[in-house]
């Protein structure tokens, strides 16, 4: 996060606000409801259908680097490289969507039905 916070990115951490064992219905509600958008590098959350359905429940634009196998320097250079189009898609698409980044793109793969 140090890395998207040079990049100019205001980054909350999951840590600053909320507890190591909060389930995420605890913390993905108040994140959606104050319109925060979630970066994460858990790859394997696109396949569980649980955490899938409550990040789209709880209102949330996520974007979920899908890359696999690579360092944190790695990682950080992804999430940098990626920020303009993450902003284009956060600031123009409504809630509540999950999209995938690597090292090529960020594609919108998931958007709630619910409106």
């Amino acid at each position: 996060m140090t890395a998207l916070t040079a990049a100019g990115a205001f980054v909350e951490r999951h840590p600053d606000h909320f507890a190591d064992d909060i389930s995420d219905e605890g913390w993905l509600p108040v994140v959606g409801a104050k319109g925060w958008v979630v970066l994460t590098n858990d790859k394997r959350i696109r396949h569980r259908r649980i955490e899938c359905q409550a990040l789209l429940a709880a209102g949330i634009r996520a974007f979920v680097l899908t890359a696999g196998h690579l360092s944190s320097a790695a990682a950080a250079e992804i999430w940098v490289r990626q920020l303009p189009k993450i902003e284009r898609i956060a600031i123009s698409r409504p809630a509540p969507f999950i999209a995938h980044v690597d090292r090529a793109r960020v594609k919108v793969m998931r958007v709630s039905r619910r409106r």
